[in-house]
């Protein structure tokens, strides 16, 4: 027995260890290729499963317990999505989210239902309690979509809030089916007068559950009553802990405590909160990149024999899939949307997407064994068809959702953008240059009369605070892969940076540095500060003194017979290169620590004192220019 016991607690150590690898590895793969994050997770849990190359079994590793890590993850998940909902966001989203939260549930319910029935064949108590959990989406599948595409800000924002909230919605409407079932089997002629009120009363005490929890958090942690280091732990007990309660007195009320919790805790303007996002966001990450892996591995052959359209089963459900695709969503969708203000290119982009996930999947087993139970015998085939449901619409959404927000005209801004805190004439001259190489820039100042020559310019700008937690929901972030703090107060530049570093990257955010001969004028530690434009760190001082010497900014088109060292020669001396743009938009700036290496192609942004050159000088330089290669 001991040595049974310590063989499996090697193997479930080695299948942790797995779905880390695989999940973490999935997602970087992701970020490398550009391809769906999602898609990739599945491929790999497939792989690694019995179906695959049976590299391991989550189920004969962990058993029984598989089913409770699974719903603990999916609670912390829909709590770390509540967190991300703020209720500013519902001023620019037009109705839509109540609309798909009401009307779009009852209507996904009752279409899903229809298709079970009489497309896939399902017996009718089967297809209803199917349809209802049909409703979700899940943040699991939406987060991570959203992150790789780049949809605009409304549609972005009505896909997460319709996953989070429609999640806990969808389970409460498949138990309220299988209670109503229940029910009858044991008293025929129950109405459902006798199963629903206690289950929303249930779903009610579950969501006061969870606004206590989020009131003590919100009262606690302002007040030191918790010490910093143990706020994360206490935060994710209490998250556990509130989910645990509340499915004690009713199955899956406990995804309405904890999603309620993270969107009350989200408007309760917790600052001591903010600390602690940047842990939650890699919690999220792991969780859904972990159960991902382990979900997908414990696929049979059985449940993928539902995928194969040349048996009569496999058919049936094939046009169910495609039902559900392009008919169940869409009308859905459209109608649910009639009237609103939402323009239809951005509904129909939503009548497209709705990938499903785990969830779908967790609570699909969990009533497929206590439908068997009630006798129902078409209640074993939920368990394949929720994987089928899954594969399917995360691979056509996940490959697709590009494509269609670019034909649908509802593609975000792709080329990488400069957000610049401090409206100086340095900045304001920066501002110009990138605007002209086409790439997204906007100038940010707390003052009106700073952002005149902005606006004397024509520059896109944002008068308020940018350390204002307000900005985040007026100011459109998404296009701005890199910000550059730049006001005359380095303190402040250096907290500018410090707060974006966790959003942006600590690679994305830079400030003009110390002194260009080396002195050191300021006491704050690197670790503390953004990365140190040019090469020389250039400071705020250094780089004012030299605009009024006449220096000025100098693009330059690198090519095969015009190289970076070929360009340096045409360069004054004392020119500081201050950044290279690759033909697609990337932008990489020269610091104090790291050199981009330049290529034919790149444009290059230097910043050189005037020059003065003979008559000879600029008869080369003339010829130069018409060759298309010279500074301009």
């Amino acid at each position: 027995m001991g040595a049974e016991t310590i063989a499996r607690g090697m193997e479930q150590t080695l299948v942790i260890a797995l779905v880390g690898i695989l999940g973490i590895g999935a997602q970087w793969l992701a970020w490398r290729t550009g391809w769906p994050a999602i898609v990739l997770m599945l491929a790999a849990g497939f792989l690694a499963g019995p179906v695959g190359l049976g590299v391991f079994d989550p189920e004969h590793a962990f058993g029984e317990l598989l089913e409770p890590i699974v719903a603990v993850g999916v609670a912390l998940i829909l709590f770390e999505g509540g967190l991300s909902l703020d209720f500013r966001e519902l001023r620019h989203t037009g109705g839509a989210v109540a609309r798909l939260a009401t009307v779009g549930v009852a209507l996904g319910w009752l279409f899903g239902a229809l298709a079970g029935i009489y497309i896939a064949g399902l017996q009718p108590e089967v297809a209803i309690l199917f349809g209802g959990i049909l409703v979700v989406t899940g943040p699991t599948v939406v987060i991570p979509l959203l992150r790789q595409s780049s949809i605009k800000s409304r549609p972005a924002s009505i896909l997460k809030w319709e996953a989070i909230v429609n999640d806990p919605t969808g389970a409460l409407c498949a138990v309220i089916a299988y209670e109503y079932f229940r029910k009858v089997a044991e008293s025929p002629g129950a109405s459902l007068f006798e199963v629903v009120p206690p289950l929303i009363i249930a779903a009610i005490i579950a969501g006061l559950i969870g606004y206590a929890a989020a009131l003590a958090i919100a009262w606690s942690f302002p007040r030191g009553a918790v010490p910093e280091y143990l706020k994360v732990p206490v935060l994710l007990t209490a998250v556990i802990g509130v989910f645990v309660v509340s499915n004690l007195i009713e199955h899956e009320a406990g995804l309405v405590a904890v999603t309620v919790m993270g969107v009350a805790l989200a408007n309760m303007n917790v600052s001591s909160l903010r600390s602690i996002h940047p842990f939650k966001e890699n919690v999220a990450i792991l969780l859904v990149s972990g159960i991902f892996i382990l979900l997908s591995a414990s696929l049979g052959r059985d449940e993928l024999a539902y995928l194969n359209p040349l048996t009569t089963a496999g058919f049936k459900m094939m046009l169910f899939l495609l039902a559900l695709l392009f008919l169940v969503r869409p009308a859905t969708i459209l109608i649910s949307l009639l009237g609103s203000s939402i323009p239809w290119n951005e509904r129909l982009l939503l009548a497209w997407i709705a990938p499903r996930g785990i969830v779908l999947v967790a609570i699909s087993g969990l009533f497929a064994l206590r439908l068997a139970d009630l006798n129902f015998n078409d209640g074993g085939l939920l368990i394949g068809l929720s994987f089928a449901v899954v594969v399917v619409t995360i691979v056509a959404h996940g490959f697709t959702i590009d494509f269609v927000a670019k034909l649908l005209k509802v593609k975000g801004v792709t080329r990488p953008g400069i957000l610049i805190v401090g409206s100086t004439p340095w900045t304001i001259a920066l501002a110009e240059q990138m605007r002209d190489l086409k790439a997204p820039v906007i100038v940010v100042d707390a003052s009106w009369q700073r952002l005149g020559l902005a606006r004397q310019k024509g520059i896109d700008f944002y008068h308020g605070e940018i350390l204002n937690e307000a900005t985040e929901h007026n100011l459109e972030l998404a296009p701005y892969q890199n910000l550059v703090a730049a006001t005359e107060n380095e303190a402040y530049n250096a907290l500018v940076c410090n707060e974006f570093a966790h959003e942006i990257g600590r690679d994305s955010v830079f400030q003009l540095g110390e002194s260009a001969d080396g002195e050191d004028r300021h006491s704050l530690p690197e670790g503390l500060r953004g990365r140190a434009l040019f090469e020389s760190g250039f400071g705020v001082e250094d780089v004012s003194e030299r605009q009024r010497q006449g220096w000025v900014f100098r693009k330059t088109k690198l090519s095969e017979e015009f190289d970076f060292e070929k360009m340096q020669e045409k360069l004054p001396d004392a020119a500081n290169m201050l950044l290279l743009m690759r033909d697609n938009g990337t932008i990489r700036f020269f610091t104090h620590a790291a050199k981009p290496e330049p290529r034919a192609g790149d444009t290059i942004l230097s910043f050189s004192p005037p020059q003065t050159r003979s008559a000879e000088e600029k008869a080369a330089k003339k010829a130069a220019k018409n060759k298309g290669v010279q500074p301009t």
